[in-house]
């Protein structure tokens, strides 16, 4: 309390030297603003001020200086109204919510009964064949109970498609700046934003991954699942849970939660945990009744049979308390809608909260924005998330899509399970006119035998076996097609894209993925903007309760502060890291192979390090200029190119020399050849003027044809060692067009290689054996 009464809780000290004050009429009175300094906690509330003048203002009873007016006045307008309202009228507002939730649970009773026949379907319960054959004989004893995964296979499969898409290991969020004129600052607001909204789902809010991750496979079972998206008052700050279908009681002639007369949240809550919150002002602190013994429904019972929990009576002390959420519209007394100063009568939106064993209203919040208020809106507080969309509030589920075929399969299995059975192991008729026999239950092991009296008749007389028929291969083909037919409608059947051409084009497998993905693509769609929605919400809470989006996180990626926060909140999108145009990796890594076909092929036309920054992405590395060489040497040809170059070049300049060598040799073959000739015309000429030798002729014939034929292999060997050069020169250009293609980097080095004159050559015609031009290589 002040120490004086009457006076604030707050001194001034004075500065250690104070300025003389000067006479009244000199007194000159000059606003200056952003002179004070105050210091803010957390919270937002001012706890200190110093002034320019060296004083500074404190608080002397702990309370801070000047609270945070925002939060203050969130706080009152979604405060507990319920102790403002006679206790009558809260009775009245009970009975009255109470019997409305009733009307609601009956009108929905076929669609409990459903869900509760489409958990058995799934087959989770180990069912052991019967045990007991009936009082008349009937051949029932050991019937198969066995059901066909056909439904629980589509789930399974829906659920962990969508949950490696909506839940990625990094975080759930994506950032996203549709301003056109954001700088690197922005920019990195905007990732820091992200890196700290992924943490926080990730590791404070450790419930979400798991909770989604549930949530998912009841959506695809049920074709409904919804998100309540609210600040917790025990946890302290925003909460994204799952509320199943069967919990959240809406009438059943409503088409979405935003025209519901009534929308109901039902709650089990252990009696500590009410306590907490009557501790914490959110619910009226009353007492209460012991709980009553839960009515559970059929869908809730089908739950509990799956898990094998017993449905019998419990210690009342340790029953939870069934706890009604009711939002709705109320025209309380004493906070009447008005309209320029008159009451409207108008049913404004209200948040009430009812122990159903006592009847007893714990909480009455306003359920709309103060801005709204001169014409209330409710707030949305849920999200929806639909499979596929239905023809009235609750939605479309693989239940529905593949309930009765699991039923004909699962019936088509047992009968062919039995028949085999009986085929295997028959009943059989006795004789009445034989002896008396002490059982009419034969089990003959392998290797034993029965003792039967047949009173003298032959046993083939006295017994016969029922003609059971083993299962026939058309009920086989029948199953069989009904599963595949199943599949198929469900979105579960195998795609064979890896059949036909390995070198199928990009386009066509990707065409036959979404062809064979049509169903599951429309609903990655329908849950990627239903994710928006939430992210939307989740954004509204936190700005109502900025502190706690930091005050859990020891090293934010930015230094935040309330004003900065909210403004990032305002001015970026949340999104989620899904896709929304691609339901699976498949499609994904498919369109990454089709951009990276298309680079190579116009390699001009695209941005290598931006294909291959994408492409790493898509393969979910989260950081992929980790393996990109450093800026100085993406401008260089990879060192694999350098050495191949330069082997290149040396077998170049080899090649040279054994040609240069190769036509010295040639030269003087040539000159030799001609020496020879000289000396044979020379002796020739000298047996002419003697007379002609035939001898000596046909000699020097034999002799002129051998030399010819030298000259004749000389010149083969040079051609061919020259066409071996130009072939090995063809192969070398190719594999540098090849890494020109590949890396676009070293095209220049590899033109100075490769000049115009060898080009020129390589294309050119090879001269012939006889010095003609031919195409041969």
């Amino acid at each position: 309390m002040p120490l004086t009464p009457g006076l604030v809780p707050n001194i001034r000290e004075l500065g250690s030297d104070p300025a003389a004050m000067p006479s009244e009429d000199d007194i000159v009175i000059e606003m200056v603003e952003d002179q004070d300094a105050p210091e803010i906690d957390e919270k937002g509330n001012v706890i200190k001020i110093e002034h320019a003048d060296g004083s500074i203002t404190i608080s002397l009873d702990g309370r801070p200086v000047e609270e945070n007016i925002k939060e203050k006045d969130m706080a009152d307008w979604f405060r507990n109204l319920v102790e403002d309202i006679d206790d009558m009228e809260l009775s009245s507002i009970a009975s009255d919510l109470i019997r409305g939730i009733d009307d609601d649970i009956s009108s929905r009773r076929e669609w409990i009964e459903d869900r509760a026949q489409g958990l058995k379907l799934l087959g989770l319960k180990v069912e052991i064949p019967g045990l007991q054959g009936a009082t008349d004989g009937a051949p029932v004893e050991g019937m198969s109970k066995v059901r066909h995964p056909l439904l629980l296979e589509a789930v399974l499969r829906f659920q962990a498609n969508a949950r490696s898409e909506l839940l990625p290991t990094d975080g759930p969020v994506k950032v996203r700046n549709d301003n056109n004129n954001a700088n690197l600052k922005d920019d990195q607001l905007g990732n820091a934003l992200e890196s700290d909204l992924n943490h926080y789902l990730t590791a404070v809010a450790k419930e979400y991954y798991p909770d989604t991750d549930r949530m998912l496979l009841m959506l695809g079972f049920g074709g409904t699942a919804f998100k309540k998206v609210y600040f917790c008052p025990l946890r302290n700050r925003p909460v994204s849970e799952t509320v199943d279908a069967d919990d959240l009681i809406v009438n059943n002639a409503a088409t979405d939660l935003s025209n519901a007369k009534r929308v109901t949240q039902r709650i089990y809550m252990r009696p500590s945990t009410v306590k907490r919150m009557q501790i914490l002002g959110a619910y009226r602190d009353i007492d209460l009744s012991t709980p009553n013994e839960p009515d559970y429904d059929e869908v809730q019972k089908a739950e509990r049979a799956q898990q094998g929990i017993n449905d019998g009576s419990m210690n009342p002390e340790d029953r939870d308390r069934e706890i009604y959420e009711c939002y709705c519209e109320l025209n309380l007394r004493g906070f009447e809608h008005k309209h320029k100063g008159k009451e409207s009568g108008l049913e404004i939106p209200y948040r009430v909260t009812i122990d159903v064993s006592s009847k007893q209203i714990l909480s009455i919040v306003r359920n709309y924005d103060e801005d709204t208020a001169e014409l209330p809106e409710a707030r949305q507080n849920f999200v929806k998330y639909t499979f596929v969309p239905g023809f009235g509030f609750y939605d479309i589920g693989l239940l529905h899509i593949l309930g009765n075929t699991t039923n004909a399969v699962t019936a088509a299995w047992r009968e062919m399970l039995d028949a085999g059975m009986y085929a295997n192991f028959p009943g059989f008729l006795m004789a009445d006119s034989g002896a008396r026999q002490n059982t009419n239950i034969f089990r003959v092991p392998p290797g034993g035998m029965a003792l039967v009296k047949t009173g003298g008749m032959p046993i083939n007389q006295a017994i016969m076996p029922l003609p059971y028929k083993e299962p026939g291969a058309a009920l086989m083909n029948l199953v069989d097609n009904m599963a595949q037919t199943g599949m198929r409608v469900g979105g579960t059947a195998e795609m064979a894209v890896g059949e036909g051409r390995a070198d199928a084009p990009v386009g066509t497998t990707i065409a036959l993925i979404e062809q064979a993905k049509v169903v599951m693509s429309s609903v990655h769609k329908r849950l990627h903007a239903s994710q928006a929605e939430e992210f939307q919400l989740l954004r509204r809470t936190f700005e109502e309760h900025p502190d706690s989006f930091w005050q859990r996180n020891r090293a934010t990626a930015f230094p935040w502060d309330e004003k900065t926060f909210t403004d990032a909140l305002k001015n970026f999108l949340l999104v989620p890291q899904a896709d929304p145009n691609t339901a699976s990796s498949i499609q994904r890594m498919m369109k990454v192979v089709a951009l990276k076909q298309l680079a190579a092929q116009n390699p001009a036309l695209y941005d290598p390090i931006a294909v291959d920054i994408a492409a790493l992405q898509a393969m979910g590395w989260n950081n992929p200029q980790q393996f990109m060489a450093p800026p100085s040497a993406q401008g260089k040809p990879p060192p694999e190119l350098l050495e191949k170059m330069a082997n290149i070049q040396a077998k170049q300049k080899e090649a040279d020399a054994r040609m240069l060598d190769s036509q010295t040799r040639a030269a003087e073959s040539q000159a030799r050849l001609q020496l020879d000739q000289q000396k044979l015309q020379m002796e020739m000429g000298g047996g002419l003027n003697g007379g002609i030798d035939p001898e000596k002729a046909m000699q020097f014939q034999i002799q002129q044809a051998e030399i010819q034929q030298r000259q004749q292999d000389t010149m083969l060997d040079a051609i061919n060692r020259k066409r071996d050069r130009e072939s090995r020169e063809r192969l070398a250009a190719i594999k540098l067009a090849e890494e020109a293609a590949r890396n676009p980097q070293g095209l220049g080095i590899i033109q100075s290689i490769v000049t115009p004159d060898m080009l020129a050559r390589l294309e050119g015609n090879e001269p012939g054996l006889d010095g003609q031009q031919t195409g041969e290589l």
